[in-house]
């Protein structure tokens, strides 16, 4: 049967996460197997009709659809998703090259934000009526090992046996639907004072005449002193980040001094005390636009640029009905050690409605600044920092050496559990004691109340 990978790797031939399909094809010779490499070959997509619709003449023929890539700031990397959004740009004709053709998702990452990416790349290949049979996430050195091998050949055996018994698949993402609103702000005479604070507002559309670009008029009106807004279109980011990894060493990114965003991104962002994007929801995310500049953000590697910082977004589009982009946002924000202060869009409500939620995101944020409010972190921030704190203490270490050398001063090793010489002392003398039955059944009866205890105590204190 005609297998199709989709290399969504701008590296080519290189990409760790075509040797899989390599390595499948070595194992399965019996089919016939096709790669485009999608990703590295964008530009020319983009401007050459005839070798896009080649692409999709291939996309017609086959039976098996692979989607391959690595992860890039908790999703595709931005070449991969251009591509996609071509694909919803062409209407219905392109789109019905894909309809009913069966497809897996393949990813190798360190599982950082795995989920988000093929939650968005399974609602994608909803959207286009294909058969998705499953989505397989490798660790990016799980094929080296000799015990994780077969896991993956028995998913492309699934994958073939699911093409040629016409196995019927689930569907998991309903479609989005946009409401036919148009929104009118009105003046504000309330105006927030900055009182110093730098807020920068990054945005990718400014036109005065949609949703989002009104919002952000909106917005900007509500203070009564200038803010700082930048448009993607005025930022010299010529080049989608390639995964060279040189930026491992020392955070200079290889494109330093070839165009302004690694300089832009450490004088207008790093210093700023409150940031907010702006952007509209296109397909499940915002703007392949919009992932570039987050993916070149990786010049910082896995340190947080944005620690203490207040963080919020304006999002034109049915925000509520993707769940999924929610998380990416929430991720992203714990990530950089920042407060999520807000997400406005324009899916409820009237324009009134719209004005009001706008200026309270202004105010919050401001409050929020003034009161150095840093929400606890949930699973999205605190996961996120072991499993990098893990990888650059160990496998990572060499390649990473900026972030490992942030690590060790900031305290992020003396996190590891195994380090606490408290609790080593207390889980020794614990684990003894526990043998004995007398010993567990009255810790059993107590435990609840001597948890409690230092709680109580603090409750208590009049003055702490």
């Amino acid at each position: 049967m005609k297998i199709l990978y989709l290399n969504g790797s701008p590296k080519g031939d290189n990409s760790v996460t075509l040797q899989y399909l390599l390595y499948l094809k070595k194992k399965f010779p019996d089919h016939d197997y096709k790669v485009w490499h999608i990703a590295q070959k964008i530009k020319s997509i983009e401007k050459q009709p005839d070798l896009f619709q080649e692409i999709l003449k291939d996309v017609k023929s086959a039976e098996g659809i692979i989607w391959g890539f690595p992860l890039y700031c908790l999703l595709l990397p931005s070449q991969f998703k251009r591509f996609i959004e071509l694909i919803f740009e062409g209407g219905k004709d392109v789109q019905d090259k894909f309809k009913g053709k069966y497809t897996v998702a393949l990813s190798t990452s360190i599982h950082f934000y795995d989920h988000t990416c093929h939650n968005y790349m399974q609602a994608i290949c909803d959207d286009l009526d294909m058969k998705y049979v499953g989505k397989f996430s490798a660790d990016t050195w799980d094929i080296l090992n000799r015990k994780n091998r077969p896991t993956w050949l028995a998913f492309g055996k699934k994958f073939f046996s699911a093409i040629q018994d016409t196995k019927p698949t689930i569907k998991s993402f309903m479609p989005l639907l946009s409401r036919d609103f148009s929104y009118i702000p009105t003046n504000s005479s309330k105006k927030i004072q900055l009182n110093g604070k730098k807020l920068v507002l990054i945005v990718d559309n400014q036109d005065s005449t949609s949703n989002i670009g009104k919002m952000i008029e909106q917005f900007q009106s509500s203070f009564g002193t200038s803010i700082s807004i930048y448009s993607h279109e005025n930022i010299d980011l010529k080049f989608p980040c390639i995964g060279c990894m040189k930026c491992g060493y020392d955070n200079r990114c290889s494109y330093d001094g070839k165009d302004g965003f690694n300089e832009f991104w450490r004088n207008h962002l790093m210093d700023a005390d409150i940031i907010v994007f702006a952007g509209e929801m296109k397909d499940r995310y915002l703007s392949s636009q919009w992932k570039k500049f987050l993916d070149r953000a990786y010049f910082r590697n896995h340190t947080p640029s944005f620690t203490g910082k207040q963080f919020g977004m304006l999002i034109s589009g049915p925000l509520s009905q993707n769940p999924n982009l929610k998380e990416i946002i929430q991720g992203f924000a714990e990530f950089q050690q920042m407060n999520l202060s807000g997400i406005i869009t324009d899916e409820f409500g009237d324009s009134t409605d719209i004005d009001a939620l706008i200026l309270n995101f202004a105010e919050e944020l401001i409050y929020n600044v003034k009161q150095k409010f840093i929400a606890p972190h949930s699973f999205h921030g605190v996961a996120s920092q072991k499993i990098f704190r893990d990888d650059v203490y160990g496998r990572l270490r060499f390649v990473c050496q900026a972030d490992h050398r942030h690590y060790k001063t900031n305290g992020y090793y003396q996190s590891f559990p195994q380090n606490n010489k408290v609790f080593k002392k207390i889980n020794r003398k614990m684990m003894f004691l526990s043998r004995f039955k007398k010993f567990r059944t009255q810790l059993y009866k107590r435990i609840a109340d001597e948890l409690v205890r230092p709680f109580k105590k603090l409750v208590a204190a009049p003055y702490r």
